[in-house]
């Protein structure tokens, strides 16, 4: 039985863990009912969803496109480039005239921090946030819990190791929250100007040393470097970066058999991450990609279809 309320999907931090629940159950009757009747069932047939890019986006903005259409919904993509803010216009006003011209839902990504929340109080239709500047990516969260637990099963008691940019990561802070309320133990790991102590306040684990931080994983998630977001540099170069926190062949060495390999993408292959292990048995990489148009399906499902203001 269903019993959703929000309109607004903003973050992952005020979702209760029943709520995630909900999304994921759904998602994956979406993903293994795919062109059933049981899919059918579910349908936006008549919706039109704008997706509001203001930052570049290849995965998440084709996946919602995808999955509004899986839905039977009308999509419209709308980038940065091509609208009136360009001219002067502001996101208030461009919302209000997507508002009016039909829209039944908008689909936002920004790179101010708060945007998505800003346009909820305006609008009167649902509102996804798509990544929030270095705050919240909840859809991105809820697929990577989705593919862990195809793989795993319950997280309960599960390590988790979140290893790259953290600092400047909205990713990090959408999955640590996700995590933890499923029962997983989270460590932040990388450099100490990208992964500050400040962060055991959030009530994960915080480690500079990479083999440490790597031997008692479950899975491991890796952060590209987020340059865009940096005023700064936060360590020399990638070249050194790479030498000290780059997970290749060698350092696979550290990891449990049976532990397995996530990045949110994209990837910076040779920095983060080499190519070999990016491509290996135990990268779920590809899962996640595919894992997110059914978990993105329900959430614009259960935000236009039972969503209260």
């Amino acid at each position: 039985m269903i019993n959703w309320k929000r309109k607004n999907l903003i973050g992952i931090e005020e979702l209760s863990k029943n709520e995630i629940a909900q999304i994921l159950d759904l998602a994956k009757i979406f993903k293994e009912s795919s062109g059933s009747k049981t899919e059918q069932k579910f349908q936006l047939s008549g919706k039109r969803i704008v997706n509001l890019f203001m930052e570049p986006s290849t995965r998440t903005r084709i996946a919602f496109e995808i999955a509004a259409k899986s839905l039977f919904a009308d999509v419209i993509s709308v980038a940065e480039k091509s609208s009136s803010l360009t001219k002067g216009e502001t996101l208030r006003d461009t919302a209000m005239n997507i508002q009016a011209l039909g829209a039944d839902a908008i689909v936002l990504r920004h790179s101010s921090p708060g945007a998505p929340l800003f346009l909820s109080r305006i609008v009167d239709v649902p509102v996804v946030n798509a990544g929030d500047g270095a705050h919240e990516h909840p859809s991105q969260a809820l697929l990577d819990l989705y593919t862990l637990q195809e793989k795993m099963g319950s997280l309960e008691g599960k390590k988790i190791t979140i290893l790259g940019d953290i600092l400047f990561s909205r990713v990090a802070r959408s999955n640590f929250w996700a995590l933890s309320k499923m029962g997983a133990e989270v460590t932040f790991a990388g450099p100490s100007t990208l992964v500050p102590k400040a962060f055991e306040a959030f009530g994960a684990v915080v480690k500079h040393d990479l083999q440490e931080a790597l031997a008692d994983a479950d899975a491991v998630m890796l952060l590209r470097i987020q340059h865009e977001r940096q005023s700064s540099s936060h360590f020399p170069s990638l070249a050194e970066y790479n030498a000290i926190f780059g997970l290749n062949a060698d350092r696979k060495k550290w990891l449990k058999k049976d532990a397995v390999i996530l990045h949110p993408g994209p990837i910076n292959r040779g920095v983060e991450i080499d190519s070999q292990l990016a491509d290996s048995p135990q990268s779920l990489i590809l899962n996640q990609v595919t894992n997110g148009i059914a978990v993105r399906m329900a959430i614009l499902y259960l935000c236009t279809t039972y969503g209260q203001s």
